[in-house]
């Protein structure tokens, strides 16, 4: 059986827009975000790859301000959101570490971490 931790519901992430989550999964805790954009959703670890800092400084806000990349709150590094690289900002090429989620009947859940 799958091991699955509840996220939020779908409806609760705007498109585009992120939500930030904090669950017990597999025996340990995940602070990590999904972004969703076009109905497709990304999740990663919210663990900028430069600091290790979060990326959000207002809760659920990991976009830039036109919702296209997700941006790092503490020194504007800017990343794409269906891959997590770094196109802008101090650690250009290095990615967000990507988490698995999924959503059955209408919520999001974490379904695998890296």
């Amino acid at each position: 059986m799958q091991k699955l931790a509840l996220i939020c519901t779908l409806e609760q992430i705007s498109d585009p827009g992120s939500y930030g989550f904090s669950v017990k999964f597999d025996g340990k805790v995940v602070e990590g975000f999904v972004v969703q954009r076009d109905a497709e959703l990304f999740a990663y670890r919210n663990s900028c790859p430069h600091t290790g800092s979060p990326l959000d400084w207002v809760e659920h806000q990991f976009l830039d301000i036109e919702g296209a990349l997700i941006q790092c709150a503490v020194h504007d590094a800017r990343f794409l959101v269906d891959t997590g690289e770094c196109i802008y900002g101090p650690c250009p090429g290095e990615c967000l570490e990507s988490l698995s989620v999924c959503v059955d009947k209408g919520n999001v859940y974490l379904s695998g971490i890296a």
